[in-house]
């Protein structure tokens, strides 16, 4: 929670990312800010504008290189510095695989614990109108599967600052993932300057009774827009969850909120097969929490994504989606056996 004795300001999210960034780099000088675009242009999105001109050379821009942009941050955080870079699309960080999941990941092990990996990995992802198949997946179930690596996906503008700040501390490599449509959406009051804490698990965003929704990412909206429908029209209340932390995955707390609802739904915009919806609801299920319902998985169907937006609304689950779905739960329970 923020320091309520901390000064808060009124931003946007892409400006409240700039804030944090700028209080890392001015707080300790051993961090430095790169990627492509980041410096002279200020980011693809604006997010970093302005830092080169108050830190100079500790923030630059890098060739179109995702492997070298990486495999650099990895040898600057091997000789002390701590590294931010941005890689510009989550999809790019294909590219650089091995230097996340084969280095950056495995430099404690590697060591015995002698050294380590202070790395922040700044990316976003989401589907867009018109950004196609390559700049529009969401990719955070490949970086949570991999030991070694801290997975974040901030959707509130206080969780940007926060969830960042905290990353940059981290001893060990953090993947951010940001949502591109958040980022110059409406202002909102932002605390600053209050005490860096560490990973601290799932937030509840709506408190419910009779069904729990764990969702991440910019799609929490629509869920809480859902939820909100249920309740009004159909008298279903909700209890939604933002987990927020990918890994470290907090499957206390959404066994807490099943525990007490009896039932469990799971929204994210990454496709289904294999996502993380599937990890949370197995670890709930294996605790034999879910009662007489079965849980369900919302999530992007197996396709890829298109660019038309009318075809793009088909495909990612919105709001009329997500009511439909828990009204239907709700209509035909099904034992677990």
């Amino acid at each position: 929670m923020p320091d309520p004795t901390s000064k808060h300001k009124d931003l946007t999210y892409a400006e409240t990312v700039n804030r944090a960034l700028r209080r890392a780099l001015a707080e300790d000088p051993s961090t430095l800010l790169f990627g492509e675009d980041v410096a002279l242009p200020g980011g693809v999105f604006g997010v970093t504008k302005g830092l080169q001109k108050s830190f100079g050379d500790r923030v630059f821009d890098t060739p179109i290189s995702e492997s070298a942009i990486l495999g650099g941050a990895v040898g600057a955080a091997l000789v002390g510095r701590r590294p931010i870079v941005e890689i510009m699309w989550a999809d790019f960080a294909l590219v650089a695989f091995d230097q996340i999941v084969n280095q950056a990941a495995n430099v404690r092990y590697l060591n015995r614990g002698r050294l380590t990996a202070p790395l922040t990995i700044r990316t976003q992802q989401g589907s867009g109108p018109g950004a196609c198949a390559q700049h529009s997946q969401s990719l955070e179930a490949l970086f949570a599967h991999i030991p070694g690596i801290e997975v974040c996906m901030p959707t509130t503008h206080q969780d940007a600052y926060d969830l960042l700040l905290t990353s940059i501390q981290r001893d060990d490599p953090t993947v951010v993932i940001e949502n591109r449509n958040l980022y110059h959406g409406a202002k909102q009051p932002v605390a600053l300057d209050g005490p860096i804490l560490g990973p601290d698990g799932a937030a509840t965003r709506r408190q419910g009774s009779d069904v729990t929704i764990a969702t991440w990412g910019a799609i929490q909206h629509k869920v809480l827009d859902a939820a909100h429908i249920l309740e009004v029209e159909h008298g279903i209340s909700a209890e939604v969850l933002d987990m927020r932390w990918l890994r470290p995955l907090d499957v206390d707390s959404v066994a807490s909120s099943v525990e007490r609802t009896g039932a469990l739904v799971v929204v994210h915009e990454a496709h289904q097969f294999a996502g993380l919806g599937a990890e949370l609801v197995t670890a709930v299920a294996e605790r034999g929490l879910l009662g007489t319902r079965s849980p369900v998985r919302i999530a992007t169907p197996d396709t890829r994504i298109p660019a038309a937006p009318e075809l793009l609304k088909a495909v990612i689950p919105g709001v009329d989606t997500i009511v439909d779905r828990i009204r239907a739960m709700f209509r035909s329970p099904v034992s677990i056996r």
